[in-house]
């Protein structure tokens, strides 16, 4: 199945008190480039995400990048560490000692102090199967908008190829008559220039020159490369680099089309196929 290079998907999901928030987003490239933004907490877990993402992709820049926020407090009330407090009265109760004249502080200022108020704890396991879960949630949303777009794009070369194919079959329809044409051009030129011209030895240049204005060698290619072309966008596995190597090889038996042209209509089609190979060229870039 043809898919794009180029998504974006976004997802999130909450876990104890965080909201952990996953985004990916791609490019096209010419290899499968996976860049992670994690934050520091969730660094441990950066093979297991990239392992994830490289089982699914195989060309484009992937930047997946997660996020986290603490929910506001729930109504279960604040968990104090009530160790840290008997350990920070103790060392209050023998700062004031030394002083000559203690102040006072209330408990809102021992919930102040750091290290006092502590988070709800997060099963680590869990909170690793859940951000595994997430990411692989916003994988698949991530791969649905690849694969429409790339429907888009095998749409969009089909329709250029069908178009191709009528250059093609127009050329060759015209070839006979150009060829004709050229004889009889070359006939009327010589007898102007020669008194008694030799028709033998004429005929011969006729045939050389022919030969090397014959089209239907690069027709007949330009044709096997475009069925290829339709066969190739069926393939469920990537093809974006042969699509790739196809153009080229389009490219070039436009190009000697072009070269050879003695007839202003097939420049023409010469110049109309390698549009039409240079839009296709274009969309292919972003096929994985």
């Amino acid at each position: 199945m043809i898919k794009s290079m180029t998504a974006f998907a976004g997802n999130e999901v909450e876990i104890g008190n965080l909201t952990i928030s996953c985004e990916l987003r791609s490019v096209n490239h010419r290899y499968c480039d996976i860049s992670l933004k994690l934050p520091d907490g969730l660094r441990s877990m950066e093979a297991d995400i990239r392992s994830a993402i490289a089982a699914q992709i195989s060309r484009g820049k992937v930047e997946c990048a997660l996020s986290y926020k603490k929910r506001a407090n729930d109504g279960q009330g604040f968990v104090v560490n009530m160790d840290a407090v008997n350990a920070l009265l103790a060392a209050t109760d023998r700062i004031e000692q030394l002083m000559p004249a203690a102040l006072s502080f209330s408990a809102l200022d021992i919930l102040a102090f750091p290290g006092i108020q502590q988070e709800p704890l997060t099963d680590k396991e869990e909170l690793n199967e859940a951000i595994i879960t997430l990411v692989k949630q916003t994988l698949t949303q991530f791969l649905s908008v690849r694969e429409r777009e790339g429907a888009q794009l095998k749409f969009l070369i089909e329709e250029r190829c069908i178009k191709m194919l009528e250059f093609v079959v127009s050329a060759g329809q015209r070839l006979p008559e150009v060829l004709l044409l050229i004889r009889n051009r070359l006939k009327d030129r010589i007898v102007e220039l020669v008194a008694q011209p030799d028709f033998d030895r004429l005929e011969q240049e006729l045939v050389f020159l022919a030969q090397k204005l014959d089209i239907s060698e690069e027709l007949d290619r330009l044709e096997t490369h475009i069925t290829e072309v339709l066969r190739v966008l069926k393939q469920k596995e990537p093809v974006g680099r042969r699509l790739d190597f196809l153009m080229q090889e389009l490219n070039r038996e436009a190009n000697t089309l072009g070269s050879k042209s003695a007839d202003k209509d097939m420049t023409q089609i010469a110049i109309e196929l390698k549009v039409l190979i240079e839009q296709m060229r274009e969309q292919i870039q972003n096929i994985e």
